[in-house]
């Protein structure tokens, strides 16, 4: 009867541990990928895309920014604040124009008639707009598209024509960064 129970074959402990350690090691990446998966298509993403950024100088000298914002994520987005050179532009020197489309066109500089008054800019060839001013923080709907123009940003005079600027719009959770140069306002007649 002895030999009978010598003769069997059987895994090692050493064997049968690697197995266990495998298979719960596969089960817990299986669970993990499951998981992100959930996540990740459950959670709207933010994506902001930045387009036609200007920066020009008047014959007086005075500075206008502009560029266009497309929320093209799946979430409602709040701007928190733009900088121009890493200078923050306070809110009462910001433009804007909210839109819900985007558009193809480029951004015309204003001219001297728009110092005052913004209520009918003519902001693209043949496209005129009532743009606003806010004392706090922008929110952007997805889907929609932002026209913001800036009065004086930082301290961009004559001096600064044809050196690079950048601009960067902060939300929560992001910071969006595109350059520009810096060009003149002025045309031949």
């Amino acid at each position: 009867m002895k030999r009978l129970f010598n003769s069997e074959k059987a895994l090692s402990t050493v064997v049968t541990t690697l197995i266990i350690l495998v298979v719960s090691v596969l089960l817990a990446g299986v669970v993990t990928m499951y998981a992100i998966n959930i996540t990740s298509t459950r959670t709207q993403q933010e994506d902001l895309r930045i387009t036609k950024q200007k920066v020009w100088v008047l014959s007086n000298g005075t500075a206008y920014a502009a560029f266009s914002i497309d929320n093209v994520g799946g979430r409602d987005i709040l701007i928190d604040k733009i900088q121009v050179r890493g200078v923050e532009a306070s809110w009462s020197s910001v433009h804007y124009l909210r839109l819900s489309s985007s558009f193809s066109t480029s951004l015309n500089p204003p001219t001297s008639t728009y110092f005052t008054s913004w209520s009918s800019f003519t902001y693209t060839s043949s496209t005129s707009g009532s743009f606003s001013t806010t004392s706090s923080d922008l929110p952007l709907a997805s889907g929609d598209t932002m026209v913001i123009y800036i009065s004086s940003p930082d301290s961009i005079d004559r001096s600064d024509i044809g050196t690079t600027v950048g601009i960067t719009v902060f939300t929560e959770n992001a910071q969006y960064y595109v350059e520009c140069n810096v060009e003149t306002a002025v045309t031949a007649s």
